[in-house]
């Protein structure tokens, strides 16, 4: 080879190792990490009472469902608000049609709903019926399959100190769950109807905005009562639970489904006010007006009968009914709302200084809501 050969062998190869020195080094290319998913929960190391928890829970809150109206927001824009607007509560699915029942105060003020379902879909809802009286009220969706329907207990079987289980939407969040005892029974509260909610159950279950409507359950999932009220104390965030026992929902929510209303069971008077009982020093409730063929005009009761200076010269004084004692008009509507249209119920009453005693058969009040 030519000394000249050889020279140019050699810059041909000083410039290949110049490229290669020149070329810069890629980085290796990280491993890709995937993150490993959680360990199966070891359910057989929980208590008894734990599993117990997390089967209730598990099994009922597919049918818990989040009620609002149309405009209000979830999830984190509503805590975002610092309150829960009206027309923001829990409810739960009663049967295959999809009914939901809630309370009536989330309702009240709107016309159109929105119900979202465990699963995440959003439905529109129609309202079925309204029991203020109670604060009750039943909603309908269109959602096929429906989530199953829950099961009712027997609310005159409790006791207190007994477990419960509450499942709502607290601030608009999602199916949470919140445990606690049975701590009074046979509470009274009052409706937004101005009536009296009898036989309420008391619960230091976590209770909070956005729970109204939702279930309050027993150890083996069956719904005791619809929460429906919070008392408070000053500022705080937390309260003593109140929920409507599961035999007034079982007694009305057919009627709301069947009529839109409650077939609430009257005698067919028009009462004074409590007012003018205690005007007049009289126990017990004045009828002003018996209408005519009703049922209390039937067993002979009379309205008021007045002289020309307005002074009472006959009034039927109502003071049992069925053996309790009515001292106030709030007594008789609850005395009442305890029976049916068609029901005999005994009614005592005063006329004149003399007691009597009659056999009445309730008849149907005109819808009141």
């Amino acid at each position: 080879m030519s000394r000249s050969h050889l020279a140019l062998l050699c810059a041909v190869c000083a410039l290949a190792a110049c490229g290669d020195a020149a070329e810069p080094t890629r980085p290796a290319r990280p491993a890709v990490l995937r993150p490993t998913p959680p360990p199966p929960p070891d359910l057989d190391a929980l208590l008894p009472s734990e599993r117990n928890t997390i089967e209730v829970f598990r099994r009922v809150s597919p049918s818990v469902v989040f009620v609002s109206g149309e405009d209000v927001p979830r999830g984190r824009l509503l805590l975002e608000r610092h309150e829960v607007p009206q027309g923001v509560g829990s409810g739960f699915v009663w049967d295959e049609q999809g009914h939901i029942v809630t309370n009536f105060h989330v309702v009240n003020g709107r016309k159109s709903f929105v119900v979202t379902l465990a699963d995440g879909t959003f439905h529109p809802a129609e309202l079925v019926g309204v029991a203020p009286r109670k604060d009750l009220a039943v909603l309908r969706v269109d959602a096929r399959p429906a989530p199953p329907p829950v099961e009712l207990a027997d609310s005159g079987r409790l006791v207190v100190g007994q477990k419960v289980l509450a499942i709502g939407n607290p601030f608009g969040l999602d199916t949470s769950l919140t445990t606690g005892v049975i701590s009074a029974l046979g509470r009274e509260m009052n409706s937004l109807a101005g009536t009296r909610i009898e036989d309420v159950i008391q619960t230091d279950a976590s209770i909070n905005p956005g729970n109204s409507g939702g279930p309050l359950l027993d150890s083996r999932g069956r719904v005791i009562g619809v929460t429906t009220a919070i008392f408070r104390s000053g500022n705080a965030g937390t309260g003593v639970g109140f929920a409507v026992p599961a035999s007034t929902v079982a007694r009305l929510v057919p009627q709301l489904i069947e009529h839109g209303h409650v077939k609430w069971a009257g005698l067919g008077v028009q009462v004074l006010p409590d007012n003018v009982a205690e005007r007049l020093g009289v126990i017990g409730v004045i009828v002003g007006e018996v209408f005519p063929d009703s049922p209390a005009e039937r067993v002979g009761m009379r309205s008021i009968r007045i002289d020309a200076l307005g002074n009472p010269v006959e009034m039927d004084i109502i003071t049992h009914i069925q053996g309790e004692p009515v001292l106030h008009l709030i007594d008789l509507i609850d005395l009442l709302d305890d029976h049916e249209p068609g029901d005999t119920v005994r009614v005592t009453y005063e006329r004149g200084g003399r007691s009597r005693d009659v056999d009445v058969q309730l008849g149907e009040l005109p819808p009141l809501n």
